[in-house]
């Protein structure tokens, strides 16, 4: 953020108040991050087996739910004395939790720069775990998009025309990062696993985990904010390797503190169209429901111990990739706001990169890529004999 707010002081007509709001609003922007990043985020959203299978939430809806992390972040920033203190005051510190929870402000492009396709974020976080991770996908030509960033007359930031190919490469290269790391069997599955078993924890009211919204809402504006770390999850999961009540969550506790990965069944993934609505994967989802719970009953596995779980469709581009150009004309303009921006020679205003008809996204951004997985998490003895046999059970689930 830092190198950019130098870079584009000029074209983006940057004062020094916004250049320190950028760098300060780039250092805490993930500060409201859950323990164990998303995973406790998303509670709400989870889907137990039996939900899936009977096709009905079990989850209390009177219950406040888990605020986002940029909300969470907003809170930290604004209630902490001393964060308030170190950012110069409460004027500043809300305007910087603005920022980086994309609120519209006077300086509403800037959050572009935190909240889009080609965000900061994105930018830094695909050349580290790329890095960290020991893969090429990850590579970006950085500091040739940055050099590129231009802004039009009514704000928009995009970049020029000649940067283009750096600008596919860049979403290329986040589509590869998903699909290979972020969304690796292994570790979506373990991912999986620890999501359904915050949320069992949560509904039975035991291991310690916040009850709901206002619980953790309670917790990020006072002193035990310090305690909220991955040790705060790591407690929760060590309680419930040892309950004695419910064998669902001591089996997804124990995999978790184990690191014994749920065993995957099978997997389905497709390329297709954003038009089509019917695939493999439909199929598979199909069967899951419908055979899944005769399945458990049929091998003496508690359906609660079967993951079926979804990544969401990985795009070239965020928003773009699941629309037609007609679809992308009727975004709101917050969500054209996400888009990224190519501001060809001579024109008025930048237009989105789906657009470019000599761009690869004009093609590819109609097309989505998704997996369909079912794990199953078992420990016994014949646990090799057990799982051969769900896998062989399952492996025309995919076929009409």
């Amino acid at each position: 953020m830092r190198k950019v707010a130098a870079i584009a002081k000029e074209p983006l007509n940057l004062s020094e108040e916004d250049q320190e709001d950028l760098r300060l609003a780039g250092l805490l922007h993930d500060i409201g991050h859950y323990p164990y990043s998303h995973l406790m985020e998303k509670i709400d959203k989870v889907e137990l087996a039996e939900e899936f299978v009977e096709g009905a939430k079990t989850i209390d809806v009177s219950a406040q739910p888990y605020p986002k992390h940029e909300d969470i972040g907003e809170l930290i920033v604004t209630s902490q004395k001393d964060l308030i203190k170190a950012l110069g005051g409460r004027g500043p510190a809300e305007r910087i939790a603005r920022l980086f929870r994309g609120t519209p402000v006077d300086r509403g492009h800037l959050t572009s720069l935190i909240h889009s396709s080609l965000d900061m974020d994105r930018l830094d976080y695909l050349l580290r775990d790329a890095h960290a991770a020991g893969v090429p996908y990850g590579q970006i030509d950085l500091n040739y998009l940055l050099n590129n960033l231009c802004t039009s007359p009514s704000g928009i930031i995009a970049i020029s025309e000649k940067a283009l190919p750096a600008a596919e490469q860049y979403l290329l290269a986040r589509f590869f990062m998903y699909r290979t790391v972020y969304y690796h069997k292994t570790t979506f599955g373990l991912e999986e696993a620890c999501r359904q078993l915050l949320r069992r924890a949560r509904d039975s009211g035991k291991f310690g985990i916040a009850s709901d919204g206002d619980a953790l809402r309670r917790i990020v504006t006072s002193s035990k904010l310090w305690d909220f770390t991955d040790a705060y999850v790591d407690a929760i999961v060590n309680r419930a390797a040892r309950s004695r009540r419910d064998p669902v969550i001591r089996a997804l506790a124990k995999a978790i503190r184990n690191r014994r990965p749920p065993q995957l069944l099978k997997e389905v993934s497709v390329f297709e169209d954003n038009i089509k609505e019917h695939h493999a994967g439909v199929t598979f989802r199909s069967n899951c429901r419908h055979q899944l719970k005769a399945l458990a009953r049929r091998c003496h596995v508690p359906l609660g111990q079967f993951l079926f779980c979804v990544t969401p469709p990985l795009m070239l581009e965020q928003r773009g990739s699941r629309l037609t150009e007609a679809q992308a004309r009727r975004l709101k303009a917050e969500e054209k706001e996400e888009l990224i921006k190519i501001w060809r020679e001579g024109a008025e205003e930048p237009e989105s990169i789906v657009n470019i008809e000599h761009s690869l996204l004009s093609v590819c951004s109609n097309h989505f890529f998704q997996t369909f997985r079912l794990y199953v998490v078992y420990e016994g003895s014949d646990e090799d004999e057990v799982v051969e046999g769900l896998r062989e059970a399952v492996s025309d689930w995919d076929q009409s």
